[in-house]
């Protein structure tokens, strides 16, 4: 028997009075009563036209409690990988070997993260930066260009692009290695 149908019962209502208590259709209260579990409004609604809790409906029964006198199963846990902070100032600055072919910026970065099994939040926001420096390095360059101040400008703008990421990943393995984190860093990850 259904636990609506027990509850319903117990209540003194037909299937007809608790449609119209409900606003449940009566074909909706058979299918619960079935076997079919409500979910949603029809649950909220079912459990507070009854006045009961919404779990006394489901036909899933809530997980017990361990008793003290019972055997207790361990839940192993996956085994966190350590933070090796040489290996994450070594995927920092392999960005700088390829400053000047932006994919590998990133790539290469990606790469020694996974060969490395440093795949954390410190990693991720290296290589972020990088995808972010990366996007942002051509859309300054363009807009130089369009400004047209001429090439000796363009010349020092292409030199102040590249220079910028050179300080940010100096600047990240200087922090890396006073304070374990990074000085540059995005409030979200990209990876």
């Amino acid at each position: 028997m259904s636990k609506l149908k027990t509850i319903r019962e117990q209540k003194n209502l037909t299937q007809e009075e608790l449609s119209e208590k409900s606003k449940i259709s009566v074909r909706t209260i058979q299918r619960i009563e079935s076997g079919t579990e409500p979910k949603g409004h029809t649950l909220r609604t079912l459990a507070q036209t009854l006045e009961i809790e919404e779990f006394e409906l489901l036909q899933t029964p809530l997980p017990i409690i361990n008793e003290p006198d019972e055997v207790e199963t361990k839940v192993e846990e996956p085994i966190p990988i350590p933070v090796n902070y040489a290996y994450i100032k070594i995927i920092n600055l392999s960005s700088l070997i390829f400053i000047l072919l932006p994919p590998l910026n990133i790539l290469v970065p990606l790469l020694l993260m996974f060969i490395m099994k440093q795949r954390n939040a410190l990693v991720k926001q290296i290589i972020s930066v990088q995808m972010i420096w990366t996007v942002m390095a051509p859309i300054i360059f363009i807009m130089g260009i369009f400004l047209k101040l001429g090439r000796p400008f363009t010349l020092i703008l292409m030199i102040l692009i590249v220079l910028s990421n050179v300080f940010i990943i100096i600047r990240n393995a200087a922090e890396i290695d006073r304070n374990k984190k990074l000085y540059f860093y995005l409030k979200f990850s990209m990876i």
